[in-house]
């Protein structure tokens, strides 16, 4: 059982949330922290943690930073609680068993059995998670067997944005030959425009959401 949790969090109504459920589960040391090294001070004091972090909101700058205060910190237990996170960062933590899963849409009963098993150490992924996943194994699979290396190469900088002769010129190639293989990735897709294709891209991980927002 953890002694302590921690929330990370700086949206004041999920705060306010998850610490009146966590005190309905009678546990009460509960501390709150606002960036990376009040983070760390904290597990310094109270390595035995769950920590409910919104990773999205936080200052942590990489999925590298946190799984390395995860290692130095095995003790501690960790649950994602954000409103969207991306396929490729899901990916990398859904199977680490330090780390629990769930979207702040979530609904009630999962909320709290997420946390009722991360308070004894115990991972869960949400069903919401767990079907993003699924999708974007299936998309990706799918990718993989449709497109050509190059038609990937050309989705991902379609779904960056870049125009057809943006992406002539990074590939010096013809305006003709980019059209003609935009046209044949939208085929096989079965998308009708650049909105969708940035759509499945993004599900099935060839784009990471922290490079579409850059």
């Amino acid at each position: 059982m953890k002694t302590s949790v921690i929330i990370f969090d700086k949206q004041d109504i999920t705060r306010i949330g998850i610490e009146s459920l966590i005190i309905k589960l009678h546990l009460h040391k509960i501390s709150f922290v606002d960036t990376k090294s009040k983070l760390v001070q904290s597990l310094v004091s109270n390595p035995n943690s769950l920590v409910v972090i919104d990773y999205t909101l936080s200052d942590l700058n990489s999925v590298d930073g946190l799984l390395n205060i995860s290692a130095r910190f095995p003790k501690t237990h960790w649950i994602l609680f954000s409103e969207e996170l991306s396929v490729q960062f899901l990916k990398k933590m859904a199977y680490d068993s330090a780390f629990s899963i769930i979207l702040k849409n979530s609904n009630l009963l999962e909320i709290k059995k997420a946390l009722s098993l991360a308070l004894d150490g115990q991972s869960f992924i949400c069903s919401q998670v767990k079907e993003l996943l699924s999708m974007s194994d299936s998309e990706n699979t799918r990718c993989n067997d449709l497109l050509t290396i190059t038609e990937k190469e050309i989705l991902r900088e379609i779904a960056l944005g870049k125009s057809a002769k943006e992406i002539a010129v990074s590939r010096n190639s013809s305006m003709h030959t980019i059209v003609t293989h935009r046209k044949n990735i939208y085929r096989k897709l079965e998308v009708n425009n650049s909105q969708e294709a940035t759509g499945y891209a993004l599900r099935a991980g060839i784009l990471d959401t922290s490079d579409y927002y850059i």
